[in-house]
């Protein structure tokens, strides 16, 4: 039976060349077989699966408004994860789904007998690297579910559209052999990939990106086994409902026990993390932010908005834009103006230390408070300094689009126009690049990075932490490495200076199951927190951390600017922002806090009281369309289960 494959020419290396294909058979006419049998389209194959990574779009801010719903950054309207009762089960849709594991193993399942029989023509060494991307991008797609679902069906081939066939291959295998393969696909794509990919240089996938992937991987499932111990979220544990399948009731852990497979993860993570952090040192910060073109750059921050990544070797992986080939991004118009409506949260900013090394509450911190816009930065990490934007600052050396502005403003926090909205008062600018050609919507081409060297720095610090207790000597080199580059005093004084109470009144971090962590292993989260801002990890890692069972009974109020002690008497802030702060409308009141309470103005908006928390929103429901397929009509008759404390209703809330 022929098959029809369908390939897109846009990719994150192939940006020309599709025209090659318009002069061959249509892909309607050729087998598996006859397609899948040259370099060239294999190669074509692995590279349509580069757009399954999230990367910047058009008419958005990108990558960088990934930290939204977090402790980190905040939307002009709240999630129903912070909600009880709003999220709700699905009749249809959701994270249970295969399609791009379906293509995996589709490639997979016609090019591996080809390629044993030798008949793939082209240069051996490159057929094996896409090979080994696809094994890659299968992994990536399993982390997805393990992080989305936990258990999960491991589906190697392409299997008959016949019901039972289909529902026999539909039992939820344990999350932590779920991670296990995940690694053992990783392994096959370091098999089978070469260090330096056959085209496309830091565009394509290269075996560091795959052992640095190994890290996350292998830290996510220890540390999720680690504090969700004793719970239904993890096999064996307390009605885990996997236990009440056949399938799963007699399942015992590889190595004997769920200690054994944590320490087994946690040591996968240090020796992955370490290949990458032996090998790549850390790009330069000055320390100081180019207000202005005559001004000396500054390549770490340069790094983050660069339009060409590949004179970074701290970069591993980037997309690359071209307004030729018509892949663009807004990320510029935003950075250069309200963030489209996302902002970051005081407990980001309080997070970030002073450069003598204290917290910014300790004694002899010499911080000078927050009342004043233009000072919040002052004398702090100099990632504070250079990513936070204040007014006055240049956000472009020249002329800005239509929506940006080339010298920052003083917040409008009462704007109705959501993308124009400076949500919490609090932006920053990770991602700028100085062009104002680029601010123009859908005109930049900066790139957008998808794995940096310096999170196998700190995956290294923190499952050495996790596994050990201590800190070892590469641990430490490190984490010193890290802070050297951030201009920032000794880590060890900020340790000694941490106070977990006063740390715990904002950063969800400082929580593991409901207890607070000791001031080391909280400081390894906060610098994670702090060189990670805005690159999308802090969901996964609260997650992990399990850091949310405090809100099930405490609510957590979302935070921004310091409004009511300075801002409100000064002229230019008030010149945007006169009438909400007149009539007190759009902004939280005083009698609330003296900061900016985004979600604390309108009485019945569903946070108004605050972010609480249930259990079950650690791991997404599954919609009740796929127990009513697999169990032909019968969802008890389905061999999935749900996830504990979702109902097997759809339109119902967590219980």
């Amino acid at each position: 039976m022929k098959t029809k494959i369908f390939l897109t020419c846009i990719s994150l290396t192939l940006l020309t060349g599709c025209n090659k294909f318009l002069d061959q058979e249509p892909l309607s006419q050729l087998s598996p077989e006859q397609y899948l049998s040259t370099e060239e389209n294999i190669a074509a194959y692995a590279t349509d699966l580069y757009n399954t990574f999230p990367v910047h779009g058009t008419n958005s801010w990108g990558r960088w408004s990934d930290d939204n719903n977090t402790d980190n950054m905040a939307y002009v309207t709240p999630s129903d994860i912070f909600a009880p009762g709003y999220w709700r089960v699905g009749q249809t849709g959701g994270s249970y789904e295969f399609t791009t594991i379906y293509r995996c193993n589709y490639f997979l399942d016609f090019v591996l007998p080809l390629y044993e029989k030798g008949s793939i023509t082209g240069i051996d060494p490159n057929i094996r690297h896409y090979i080994g991307e696809v094994y890659f991008f299968r992994a990536w797609q399993y982390f997805a579910k393990l992080k989305a679902l936990g258990d999960f069906p491991i589906i190697t081939k392409t299997l008959p559209d016949n019901l039972e066939a289909l529902t026999a291959e539909s039992k939820r295998m344990p999350r932590n052999e779920v991670a296990r393969f995940i690694l053992s696909d990783l392994n096959k794509a370091l098999e089978y990939m070469q260090n330096t990919p056959p085209v496309g240089g830091t565009n394509r996938l290269s075996q560091d990106c795959v052992h640095l992937f190994k890290s996350r991987v292998a830290l996510y499932e220890g540390t999720w086994l680690k504090y969700f111990k004793g719970t239904a979220f993890v096999p064996n544990g307390p009605n885990w409902p996997g236990k009440d399948k056949d399938y799963n009731k007699d399942y015992s852990y590889p190595l004997g026990g769920i200690d054994q497979e944590i320490d087994y993860f946690l040591t996968q993570a240090m020796d992955e993390s370490k290949i990458v952090a032996d090998k790549y040192g850390l790009v330069d910060n000055t320390g100081v932010f180019q207000n202005t073109a005559n001004e000396a750059s500054n390549s770490y921050f340069d790094m983050f908005g660069a339009s060409d990544m590949s004179t970074y070797p701290e970069v591993l992986l980037w997309k690359q834009y071209s307004q030729a080939a018509g892949v663009v991004n807004s990320v510029v118009e935003f950075a250069a103006a309200a963030n489209q409506g996302w902002g970051m949260t005081k407990s980001m900013l309080d997070a970030f230390v002073m450069n003598n090394g204290k917290p910014i509450y300790a004694t002899g911190s010499e911080y000078n408070g927050d009342s004043n816009l233009t000072q919040i930065t002052h004398g702090r990490d100099s990632r504070a300094e250079i990513f936070f934007k204040k007014p006055g600052n240049r956000n472009l050396h020249s002329s800005p689009g239509p929506e940006s502005y080339e010298i920052e403003p003083y917040p409008n926090i009462v704007n109705s126009t959501s993308s124009m909205k400076y949500t919490t008062g609090l932006t920053i600018r990770k991602g700028l690049n100085f062009n104002g050609a680029y601010s123009v919507r859908d005109r930049s081409i900066v790139g957008c990075i998808i794995f940096r060297a310096v999170e196998a720095y700190l995956n290294y610090m923190e499952s050495c932490y996790e596994k050990s207790g201590t800190l070892d000597g590469d641990a430490k080199k490190y984490w010193k490495a890290i802070r050297d580059r951030s201009k920032i005093g000794d880590y060890n004084i900020t340790i000694d200076n941490t106070n977990m109470i006063t740390e715990s009144q904002t950063d969800w971090g400082a929580y593991s199951a409901g207890n607070l962590v000791d001031p080391t292993l909280f400081n390894i989260r906060r610098e994670r927190r702090c060189e990670l801002m805005a690159e999308g990890f802090r969901s996964a890692d609260i997650r992990r951390w399990r850091s949310m069972d405090q809100m099930i009974n405490t609510p957590y109020h979302i935070l921004g600017m310091n409004l009511w002690e300075e801002m409100t008497n000064n002229a230019d802030f008030l010149k945007s922002n006169q009438d909400g702060l007149q009539q007190n409308k759009n902004v939280s009141p005083q009698s609330f806090s003296k900061y900016l309470a985004p979600f604390h103005i309108i009485a019945n908006n569903r946070v108004y009281d605050g972010y609480r928390w249930n259990m079950a929103h650690y791991l997404d429901p599954i919609a009740i369309q796929h127990f009513l397929i697999t169990g032909a009509s019968d969802i008890s008759a389905s061999p999935l289960y749900q996830n504990p404390g979702w109902p097997l209703q759809a339109g119902q809330g967590a219980q």
